[in-house]
């Protein structure tokens, strides 16, 4: 509790209220000795609304900052116990910070506006209607009141989804695709639920929906086509696993990792860091390669050529030696040599090895293994040859220069 009380009074909030306090202190102890001179002349009623408006609002104002930083500096200490690397308990601290700091703001708004007595003239001066719908006006009031359910449900939604990452899902055992998927669906159920109970707390009859429901209908036939597309797409995607948050895909010459699966785009990024944001129209039309569906080993194929002159024998043993001592490898598939063909200048054979494309690239364990076998034939003696004419050049197809001619 200490660290904490010192935590806040190093705090901007606090370096506030205490210029505040010396600002004002002797004009506040001069108004609290003249109203309790007023208070024993018999003027109750001033006395008590000048209290109410001045020490009862700085009492609240403080209260609920000390509540506040209190809490805060809970969930910080919490959050540096667990350390950075813990990727769930961050984003867990992060979503509890951004609800209490939400929770605050509008405790504060609600108590600070109730002390003052301004609660009910800004609601009569905001309930002057704006629009009306079907037989239900709405004002500046009724859309202020929607807009703090609505946020209140985004950030629960986001509390949500960051507990079941913490706590839900590894205890259970659920595989990170298919979390990902049930926090998607949790996340934009939430955000319905949170739309219509805001709706019905604005007095808003529910059947009027349906207006709009068809005019989306028709601005979809009309306009809206490959949103459409792409939002359907979206929930193909994310309900039916074919693509998950963290599988290795590649669409054409893309070759990266999932990263999110929106519901309009998918987000990968390469090796390269290099984020594509991928329609999922496409990524439904087109054929996908996932890596990481069910297994994310692959086998690769590695051709060497080496001269007539070899034996091959010796050859395979350099080769299936090179793929030992190569880390990048996976260790539980045995590499295998094939000896390919008879080249028209070398003997050919494939080395075949298999790698977990989430850790390495297919380019860069083929790089690694040239090198070696490259250093390995030559300590060996043996050839890497390469093609080569020969030319020859043949006399006395031509006669020489004068005869034949008549003069």
């Amino acid at each position: 509790m200490l660290l904490v009380g010192i935590e806040w009074a190093r705090g901007r909030g606090y370096q506030v209220f205490v210029r505040a306090l010396a600002r004002y202190y002797f004009p506040a102890i001069f108004l609290t000795f003249l109203t309790g001179i007023l208070w024993c002349v018999g003027y109750h009623a001033l006395c008590l609304a000048v209290w109410r408006m001045t020490w009862a609002v700085a009492g609240a104002f403080l209260g609920i900052m000390v509540a506040y930083h209190i809490l805060r500096g809970w969930l910080r200490q919490w959050a540096q116990k667990k350390g950075v690397a813990d990727e769930a308990a961050q984003t867990l601290y992060k979503s509890l910070n951004s609800l209490l700091l939400y929770a605050t703001v509008i405790t504060l708004a609600v108590v600070t506006l109730k002390l003052l007595g301004l609660s009910d003239p800004i609601q009569r001066a905001m309930s002057f209607p704006v629009v009306k719908i079907g037989k239900t006006p709405l004002s500046l009031w009724t859309f202020l009141k929607a807009a703090i359910i609505l946020v209140g449900f985004f950030y629960f939604s986001r509390l949500l989804r960051a507990w079941l990452d913490y706590k839900v899902h590894p205890a259970v055992g659920v595989e990170e695709g298919l979390a990902y998927a049930i926090n998607t669906f949790l996340h934009y159920t939430l955000l319905a639920v949170g739309f219509l109970v805001s709706l019905r707390a604005v007095g808003l009859d529910l059947r009027v929906l349906m207006v709009f429901a068809g005019a989306l209908g028709i601005g979809l036939g009309l306009g809206m086509q490959s949103t459409a597309a792409n939002l359907i797409a979206g929930f193909s995607l994310v309900f039916g696993r074919r693509i998950r948050k963290g599988d290795w895909i590649q669409v054409g010459d893309t070759l990266g990792s999932v990263q999110e699966v929106g519901l309009r785009a998918t987000k990968v990024r390469t090796r390269d860091n290099i984020e594509y944001l991928i329609p999922n129209a496409d990524l439904t039309a087109n054929t996908i390669v996932n890596y990481t569906l069910s297994d994310p080993l692959i086998r690769i194929h590695v051709p060497v050529g080496v001269s007539y002159s070899s034996d091959p024998q010796t050859v395979e043993g350099i080769l299936l030696k090179a793929a030992a001592e190569n880390d990048k490898i996976d260790k539980g598939k045995k590499p295998e040599v094939w000896f390919s063909e008879y080249g028209d200048s070398s003997l050919n054979f494939n080395l075949l090895v298999w790698i977990d494309v989430r850790r390495v690239t297919e380019n860069r364990v083929r790089s690694d293994l040239y090198f070696t076998i490259f250093q390995a034939l030559a300590e060996a003696g043996i050839e890497i040859p390469f093609p080569q004419r020969d030319l020859h050049i043949r006399s006395g197809l031509f006669p020489p220069s004068g005869e034949g001619s008549n003069g």
